[in-house]
């Protein structure tokens, strides 16, 4: 899918209700499956976070660094340092307009 249909989804999903069947909850799900590395802000600043250095996502330039679709393949794929997961793969887990939800959720963490 491209980044402009991405865009789109993400912008739908956030502002003007839900894309998905099951009324996803970005917000909802950021908590059950984010917050404990990444923290409710997007800080970083847990103890799983900490340990594994996560960037702070409140930062103009920690977003600039990551493409759109790097944070997609993140999300879909998960993360792997030294060959172990750092981040688990949740593409199984969540549609594509629900992965573009989470895009554009940390997009908006961005101060």
């Amino acid at each position: 899918m491209k980044l402009k249909t991405y865009a789109l989804f993400a912008v739908a999903a956030i502002f003007g209700g839900s894309l998905a069947a099951d009324d996803f909850d970005v917000v909802a799900a950021w908590g059950k499956d984010c917050q404990k590395c990444h923290a409710e802000d997007g800080s970083g600043l847990t103890k799983k976070g900490r340990k594994l250095r996560l960037k702070d996502y409140r930062k103009a330039e920690v977003q600039a660094e990551m493409s759109d679709e790097e944070i997609v393949k993140a999300i879909k794929e998960g993360v792997k340092e030294d060959g172990e997961f750092t981040m688990n793969a949740y593409g199984e887990d969540y549609t594509d307009e629900q992965i573009a939800a989470f895009l554009a959720y940390v997009r908006s963490l961005a101060k």
